[in-house]
């Protein structure tokens, strides 16, 4: 079964999603933010169509390991789309979080490696971001069933 990523942020939600084998993680889209419920509506839809059983929320901790401002509306936006999916009856979908720190500044990273022009890194980040959020929760995964 796959499993999706999700950087969430204020304005956009990054998404990305494994491949069946959970092995690699690959960007799937920018999804513009709109409002919470409309927001965790969509992400159920992409869960559906990609037969997801896992949700892995990127939760940005601050360096000393506190909550922050953004941290909170992340707690609020896992709350919503938990309670969206006992609504409209979504089951056996776990829901989890990994660490997010820095993935926005490694993600970054590999779009100058690439050469990705400063105007098309703004267009990509966030679903680079939840690339890297996706891959760490996977290879940690591997890592365990070894």
């Amino acid at each position: 079964m796959r499993k999706i990523g999700l950087d969430v942020g204020d304005k956009t939600v990054g998404i990305a999603v494994s491949d069946p084998l959970g092995i690699t993680a690959q960007g799937l889209m920018t999804l513009e933010r709109v409002g919470i419920r409309k927001d965790t509506g969509k992400i159920l839809d992409l869960v559906k169509e990609y037969d997801c059983d896992t949700i892995v929320i990127g939760l940005n901790k601050k360096l000393d390991n506190t909550d922050s401002i953004q941290t909170e509306k992340v707690y609020e936006f896992r709350t919503m789309l938990e309670n969206k999916m006992r609504s409209t009856g979504v089951k056996g979908v776990e829901v989890v979080w990994q660490d997010e720190r820095l993935t926005t500044v490694m993600a970054e990273r590999v779009l100058i490696d690439a050469d990705v022009r400063r105007q098309d890194r703004k267009k990509v980040i966030d679903k680079q971001a939840a690339v890297i959020i996706l891959q760490s929760y996977l290879d940690k995964l591997a890592f365990q069933n070894k």
